[in-house]
């Protein structure tokens, strides 16, 4: 069955963060949104389906999770990831952002330290300083063949007062998908150094061709049990409004900790739209995400190619939705980079300090949209290179 990805929708008069509030966030209301990461296309029809089903029942009171919502996501691991989930290692959190707050109140105390692997997902390092612990950023290294881990570095860098590990796997923005090997080489190092993994996978289906998602609590025994692993049907079927994520804790005291602290933190009651849509999306969704994933594969390569040879280098892609704009060679700081985009090109991206200061000359572009939406802002973009 075709699905429709190429009609825009319009989204104005949806309370939509990324398109109802450009002016009041951005002060522009001229600019094409390529920013945060929410889709710009329909939910899968088995969703919609199954949130207007329960929709027509008037009652909204609390939900439980029942059978069928576990074990769509049990069968949904195992085809996707070839990874076998227990049931009692399944928790609820309204959202993996949250859950990433809980994890490191409940397995840290003030003053440790949390590491980043920046440039990366911003919330990761508000987590930590704004529950007064320490940070430490292991940057990833960028070289010829694009960004890896650095190891050792992170060995120099960890000291009795380092508890937690933040993983972004896939990692955003810079859209590398972490190898058996590379995670199988992390886990072996925070084991000997006594490192908690959080593992935030929640662009986990969002992979290209030719690669393959790889859990990290899947890479060893060791790494499952030192393991909480997010994941979520939010960015793979575009329902971040519907507030529901999973959190994966193998080991019972890990388990047992997060669950505590987020009862005390009230992040454990369940959306009732939120539960049927799971449901929905990881029992009936595989065929329409088979053609989302061949769909921004095909943006991704039309923006590379139109990009291709000038002073905007669009990084490889192997994971998430989220182009990754090398602009360095353009000679703006960040300041002046941003007004490029925002007042000359009339696009609205996620400029690359938001992700820390290895962002420093980047830009991040969101390739769910349409076609034909991307067209217009490549060809806005081509006009402002061309006058600058």
């Amino acid at each position: 069955m075709p699905y429709d990805f190429d009609s825009i929708i319009d989204r104005s008069a949806t309370n939509s963060v990324k398109w109802g509030y450009r002016q009041r966030l951005c002060g522009r209301e001229d600019v094409l949104p390529l920013w945060v990461a929410d889709m710009d296309f329909a939910a899968a029809p088995e969703i919609q389906a199954a949130v207007l089903e329960r929709a027509a029942h008037p009652v909204y009171g609390y939900p439980l999770r029942q059978d069928g919502f576990f074990e769509a996501l049990m069968g949904w691991s195992r085809r996707r990831y070839g990874w076998e989930l227990k049931r009692d290692w399944l928790c609820y959190a309204p959202g993996v952002v949250p859950a990433v707050n809980a994890a490191v109140l409940a397995y840290t105390k003030p003053g440790d330290k949390v590491v980043i692997q920046g440039p990366v997902y911003h919330p990761f390092r508000a987590a930590a300083l704004n529950n007064g612990r320490r940070l430490v950023d292991n940057s990833l290294a960028l070289g010829p063949e694009g960004y890896r881990m650095d190891l050792a570095a992170l060995e120099r860098a960890i000291d009795p007062r380092t508890k937690l590990l933040i993983l972004c796997n896939p990692h955003n923005p810079v859209g590398r998908v972490w190898t058996r090997e590379e995670l199988s080489a992390l886990a072996e190092l925070c084991a000997r150094r006594g490192l908690i993994v959080l593992s935030d996978e929640i662009h986990a289906d969002i992979v290209m061709p030719g690669r393959r998602h790889v859990p990290f609590a899947s890479v060893s025994a060791d790494a499952a049990a030192r393991s909480i692993t997010c994941l979520a049907v939010s960015k793979t079927f575009n329902l971040a409004g519907l507030c529901a994520a999973n959190v994966v804790i193998p080991d019972r005291r890990l388990r047992e900790d997060y669950e505590a602290m987020s009862e005390s933190l009230a992040l454990n009651v369940t959306n009732v739209f939120g539960v049927a849509a799971q449901e929905a999306a990881y029992t009936h969704g595989e065929a329409w995400l088979e053609e989302l994933l061949s769909y921004v594969a095909g943006n991704y390569a039309r923006l590379a190619k139109a990009l291709a040879g000038g002073p905007v280098r669009v990084m490889p892609l192997e994971g998430s939705y989220l182009a990754w704009l090398d602009c360095r060679a353009l000679g703006f700081d960040d300041e002046a980079l941003k007004a490029f985009f925002l007042d000359r090109a009339k696009l609205w991206l996620d400029e690359g300090l938001k992700f820390g200061p290895q962002g420093s000359g980047f830009m991040r572009l969101n390739l769910a949209c349409p076609r034909a939406t991307l067209d217009e802002a490549i060809a806005r973009l081509a006009a402002a290179l061309a006058g600058r």
